[in-house]
C-alpha cells in the first residue's frame, strides 16, 4: 500500500477503534468495570481471536499488515502521554510516610509469582506450543517469571484515579509498590532478553542506564523546570511555547529509557514526576489528559488484540496450562501482595485492596508479551494465554476493589478512609 492509503485507511481505523471502544465501554461500565479494562476486551475484539474470525474480509481490509508499523506508533505515543500525566500527579511527599510498606509490597510481589512463573517455565520449557526450538530452561523460566511478576501501572493508575484515591495515602502506597515492582520486572526481562540474545549488554545498559537517567529525573531535572512552573504560576496558564518545551523533554526522556531497553512509559513517567506542582499540574490535565485518554490510548489496546490468537488455545493441555499460569499469578501477586501488606501493619482492608490492585496485570503484561512475541521468546499459543491471564487479573480488580470500599465517588472527588 502507498503511504497515502494508508493514511487514508488510518482515519477509518481510528473512527472504527473509537467507536468500538465506547460501546463495549459502555457495556461493561454497566458491570461495574472500568473504562481500561472495556478497552483492553474491544482491541482483542477488533483482533482475529472475534472480527477476524467471523469477517476475516472486513478485518483485512480494516487492519491490514501494512498499517500496522502507523497503529504501533500511534498506540506508544498514546502510553507516553498517559504515563506522564501519571507521573505528573504522583504525590511524592507520601512515599515518605508508606516507603518500607511499598518496598516490601514490592519485592513479595516479585518473589512469589516470579517463582511460580519460573518453576512453570522450567516445566514448560521444550513445549513447541509455547517457546521457539532452541530456548533453554532457564530462559524461558526469566521469562514467564517477569511476565508474571509485572503489575499493569498505568492500568493500576488509571483505576486508582477512577476510583478517587489519586490523593490517598492507599493510592500513593500502591502506585509506589507498582512502581517499584516494575522496575524490578523490566530489569529481569532485559536479563531474558540479554540470555536470548547471548548479549550481557543489554542488561548492563538497562540497569546503570536506568539508574543514571532515574538520578537525572528526580534530582536535577525538576530543578531546571521550576522556572516554568513560577511562570505558569503567574501568569494563569500555559501558553504554547510552555507546552511545545514540556512536550519535547517528554519525548527525549522516553527515548532515553526507550534506548536503554527498560522502556519508553518510564521514562515519561519519571519526567512527570519531576514537572512543577499546584497550577502547572493542573493545566497539563487539561490540556492533554482528554485526548491522551478518548483518542490515543485506545490504539494500544487494538494493536496488542491484533496480535492475541485465542484460537490457538485449542486443546485440553494448552487449557490446562492457561488455568495454571492464571493461578500462579494470582497466588504469587495478589496473595503475596496481601501478605506484605498485612506484615507491615496495613489494615485487612487496605492490604485487601492493595493485593487486589496489584495483582491485575493489563496494560504492561500486553507490553511484556508483545515484546517476547517480537523478539521470538515466546510462540503465539503462549502469547494468548498471557493476554487471557492480563484481562482476567484486570477484569477481577474493580469489583474485588468495590466490594471493599464500595462505588467510586463523584468524579473529581477524592474518597475518604475514616469509615
Amino acid at each position: 500500500m502507498t503511504a497515502f492509503d494508508l493514511s487514508v485507511r488510518f482515519f477509518l481505523q481510528a473512527a472504527v477503534v473509537l467507536a468500538a471502544c465506547r460501546i463495549v465501554g459502555a457495556v461493561f461500565a454497566r458491570l461495574g468495570q472500568s473504562q481500561v479494562v472495556s478497552e483492553m476486551i474491544a482491541g482483542v475484539l477488533l483482533g482475529p481471536s472475534l472480527l477476524g474470525w467471523a469477517a476475516p474480509a472486513v478485518s483485512a481490509y480494516l487492519f491490514p499488515p501494512d498499517s500496522r508499523a502507523i497503529l504501533y506508533t500511534v498506540s506508544q505515543l498514546g502510553l507516553v502521554l498517559y504515563m506522564f500525566l501519571i507521573g505528573a500527579e504522583f504525590d511524592i511527599s507520601l512515599i515518605r510516610t508508606r516507603a518500607r510498606s511499598a518496598t516490601a509490597i514490592s519485592v513479595a510481589g516479585i518473589a512469589g509469582p516470579f517463582a511460580l512463573g519460573g518453576g512453570l517455565g522450567v516445566l514448560l520449557a521444550g513445549n513447541a506450543d509455547l517457546f521457539p526450538p532452541g530456548e533453554s530452561a532457564i530462559e524461558a523460566a526469566i521469562f514467564l517469571g517477569a511476565a508474571l511478576s509485572i503489575t499493569a501501572f498505568p492500568m493500576l493508575a488509571r483505576i486508582i484515579l477512577e476510583q478517587g484515591l489519586t490523593k490517598t495515602s492507599l493510592g500513593t502506597l500502591a502506585l509506589t509498590a507498582g512502581s517499584i515492582n516494575d522496575a524490578l520486572a523490566w530489569g529481569a526481562l532485559a536479563i531474558a532478553i540479554a540470555s536470548y540474545q547471548r548479549d550481557p549488554q543489554i542488561a548492563v545498559l538497562a540497569v546503570g542506564g536506568g539508574v543514571a537517567f532515574g538520578l537525572f529525573a528526580t534530582l536535577a531535572l525538576p530543578r531546571l523546570l521550576a522556572p516554568l512552573g513560577n511562570r505558569v504560576a503567574r501568569e494563569g496558564g500555559i501558553d504554547a511555547p510552555t507546552l511545545v518545551l514540556v512536550l519535547t523533554v517528554v519525548m527525549l526522556g522516553a527515548w532515553c529509557t526507550d534506548a536503554i531497553h527498560i522502556y519508553a512509559v518510564f521514562g515519561a513517567f519519571l519526567v512527570g514526576i519531576a514537572m512543577p506542582r499546584g497550577r502547572f499540574q493542573e493545566e497539563l490535565r487539561r490540556i492533554l489528559y482528554p485526548m491522551t485518554t478518548s483518542l490515543l490510548l485506545p490504539f494500544f489496546f487494538v494493536y496488542s488484540g491484533l496480535n492475541t490468537r485465542i484460537g490457538v488455545v485449542n486443546t485440553w493441555g494448552l487449557w490446562g496450562i492457561a488455568i495454571a499460569v492464571l493461578a500462579a499469578a494470582i497466588l504469587g501477586k495478589g496473595v503475596a501482595c496481601y501478605a506484605a501488606a498485612r506484615w507491615h501493619g496495613e489494615s485487612h482492608r487496605e492490604a485487601l485492596a492493595i493485593g487486589t490492585l496489584m495483582n491485575a496485570r493489563g496494560l504492561m503484561e500486553l507490553i511484556i508479551v508483545n515484546i517476547g512475541l517480537q523478539n521470538h521468546m515466546i510462540e503465539p499459543s503462549l502469547f494468548a494465554i498471557l493476554v487471557m491471564m492480563a484481562i482476567v487479573t484486570t477484569l477481577i480488580a474493580t469489583p474485588i476493589f468495590q466490594r471493599i470500599y464500595g462505588p467510586p465517588p463523584p468524579a473529581g472527588a477524592t474518597r475518604s478512609f475514616a469509615e
